[in-house]
């Protein structure tokens, strides 16, 4: 179901289309927060976009989303009276996010347009206005939570008072090192390929459709489908070889000589640019490595890990000086959890993250124990040949001060967090003319006291 998979950016965004259907109806003024009204539209605009993410209220929806959409006004007009707003950088790159989700998951921007009944620009206008609301909310909270910082003893304090069923249940969590080498194609398997782009390149400028050439032969998954594209995207958010290439073309009837990044060939074209970011398509092609190639490396390896096992090297010196894993071999080959900051991995994670291929690997290991070569296919796609080392197990257990510190510290400082932003909401309720002209006897609100003031 296409709804299903659009999720939020169609929620965004059905606002258009509820009005377009009601815009014969009169609404009505049922909540005053200041003096900003809280229109009967409002709600049903938001209960719709609840239906569509698949939401349930604990309670009369009627009650609660006046509720939740008053907290959202006390918090803008008090950002507006700190001049607190979400930058228009910030805005930017969520709209093309979310704009780019849009055309992915519907198909392209006739089909948005069709299915919306509005045009691109109206679409998109209807959903910065949104995007900058949410994130002038999220820079107001960190505003008001600040920068928490706690001491030891205060995370001791926190843990100390959790009650035994709100300890979190941590899963086996494990601690890898890893050493590849990277197969190289050969140079006619290179040239092929550099050939093939260049022809593509005389197809392209002989009238065929750049789009379609990609949706049949880029290499790239993330944009194949979209005939190559990207939406607007900053210097900073490119491989420095890619980002040298597509912000120096100026002609988007030009396609761009071939060029290699760390994920393959490339022909680009220029898009459109606005300011400092730019939007292009481009093609990828990866050179295939033969088995010949695959096997040296594997054997490469092999012997390290011998070599390893026998005492000759660690496995630390040799991730630093031997592995060909930038990432990280500056780390003595120890694999970093983007999510969490720290060296652990849930198995899970491991798969998301790393590679379905370490986490099926390790996961048969013991601690300290080096694996046998195996190919694996990176997060950019590359096949390599690897080996990794089990540095440590923990298994799944109740949460402890002394194995989980950082996760209980974060927990706290997020405990922390809501406290404050509750006594703020609390605190900015009882000072803020609020008026509400509709019955609330059946609503239970999570902040008492609505109206109380007017």
């Amino acid at each position: 179901m296409i709804l299903k998979k659009i999720a939020l950016s169609l929620c965004l965004l059905l606002v258009s289309v509820w009005s377009t259907a009601q815009k014969n109806v009169i609404d009505e003024v049922l909540w005053i927060v200041g003096d900003q009204p809280i229109l009967k539209s409002d709600v049903e605009k938001a209960r719709m976009n609840a239906l569509y993410e698949g939401r349930k209220f604990q309670g009369d929806p009627y009650c609660i989303i006046p509720e939740e959409l008053a907290i959202q006004k006390l918090f803008l007009h008090q950002a507006q009276i700190d001049s607190v707003t979400a930058t228009d950088q910030a805005v930017f790159q969520r709209l093309e996010m979310h704009m780019n989700n849009l055309i992915e998951n519907i198909g392209d921007k006739a089909k948005v347009e069709e299915y919306f009944g509005k045009t691109f620009s109206q679409i998109r206008e209807m959903a910065r206005e949104n995007i900058k609301d949410h994130l002038t909310v999220e820079a107001m909270k960190e505003k008001i939570i600040g920068d928490i910082k706690l001491t030891p003893a205060q995370v001791r304090q926190y843990f100390n008072k959790l009650p035994q069923d709100s300890i979190p249940y941590i899963p086996t969590q494990v601690e890898v090192e890893i050493i590849t080498r990277e197969p190289k194609a050969s140079n006619e398997e290179i040239e092929r390929v550099k050939a093939e782009l260049r022809s593509f390149t005389e197809r392209i400028n002989n009238g065929e459709s750049f789009g379609m050439l990609a949706r049949f032969y880029s290499e790239d998954p993330g944009s194949a489908r979209k005939g190559g594209e990207y939406g607007f995207t900053g210097r900073g958010e490119l491989v420095p070889e890619f980002a040298n290439v597509v912000f120096n073309l100026t002609d988007p009837k030009k396609i761009s000589k071939v060029f290699e990044t760390e994920y393959g060939f490339h022909i680009a074209q220029l898009i459109e640019k606005r300011g400092d970011r730019v939007s292009y398509r481009h093609i990828l092609m990866k050179p295939k490595v033969n088995d010949q190639e695959i096997t040296l490396a594997t054997n490469k390896l092999d012997s390290l890990a011998n070599d390893i096992r026998r005492g000759k090297i660690s496995f630390e010196e040799a991730a630093t000086w031997i592995s060909q894993d930038k990432d990280t071999r500056n780390n003595h080959g120890l694999i970093a959890n983007p999510r969490s900051g720290t060296a652990r991995f849930e198995m899970q994670q491991l798969a998301e993250f790393v590679s379905q291929d370490v986490a099926r690997v390790v996961e048969r290991m013991q601690i300290g124990e080096i694996s046998q070569p195996f190919t694996m296919t990176t997060m950019k796609g590359k096949e390599v040949c690897a080996i990794v080392k089990l540095k440590n197990r923990i298994d799944g257990h109740k949460a402890t001060l002394s194995e989980d510190y950082q996760r209980m510290k974060s927990m706290a400082v997020e405990k922390m967090g809501e406290e404050k932003i509750q006594k703020w909401i609390a605190d900015k309720q009882k000072k803020t003319y609020v008026k509400i002209n509709v019955p609330t006897d059946g609503c239970t609100f999570q902040y008492p006291g609505w109206g109380s003031n007017k």
